[in-house]
């Protein structure tokens, strides 16, 4: 076999072709795939960021929604609170009210009285009154008076009763004289 030998043309050739093929190499890496693959860093740490936005605004979003639900209640709430107080002034109103409950529960002849009114010190409650109320039912037996008791705080939401004085009627034993005392909150007039 003979090999040929390469002249120094063609030497130049392959070496300037090599030279060339290196610089292409080079300039590839540098001015092409180099800022490729730092925008593409860049947009992956780009779309990191906005799916965590995305995420976190989603939350607060149901947060929001959570609490436009909670605000409906609540206003529907209040309305319905606001609708248990009567126009007029509850002296007028409440103790014909208290008689006609225990009436209907069975127990006749309630006695109501205010005790005492005062406004609340909270300034969410500037519009409310709070009234204690002392209630006499001279004649009743146990059984109808803890259901009227349970009836009447389950039905007055803005009612509470705070005490129960029981004395027994001597001349009669099933029957029980009672002294109720409850606390309304009312809407100021």
């Amino acid at each position: 076999m003979k090999t040929k030998k390469l002249s120094k043309d063609q030497i130049q050739k392959i070496f300037l072709s090599t030279l060339g093929f290196i610089a292409l190499i080079y300039c590839y890496f540098t001015y092409f795939l180099g800022p490729l693959n730092k925008s593409r860093a860049t947009m992956t740490t780009s779309i990191a960021d906005t799916q965590a936005k995305t995420a976190s605004s989603k939350t607060e979003m149901k947060k929001t929604a959570n609490l436009e639900l909670q605000a409906k209640e609540a206003t529907s709430r209040y309305a319905a609170l606001k609708a248990t107080t009567a126009v007029g002034a509850p002296i007028a109103w409440f103790p014909p009210k208290m008689r006609n409950f225990f009436s209907v529960e069975g127990i006749d002849k309630a006695g109501v009285r205010l005790e005492a009114s005062g406004a609340y010190k909270q300034p969410e409650l500037t519009d409310w009154i709070r009234d204690t109320w002392a209630i006499e039912l001279p004649m009743s037996d146990y059984d109808t008076l803890g259901k009227a008791i349970a009836e009447l705080e389950n039905t007055e939401p803005l009612l509470a009763v705070q005490k129960i004085v029981i004395h027994a009627v001597p001349e009669e034993a099933q029957f029980q004289q009672v002294s109720l005392t409850a606390e309304t909150a009312l809407l100021a007039q």
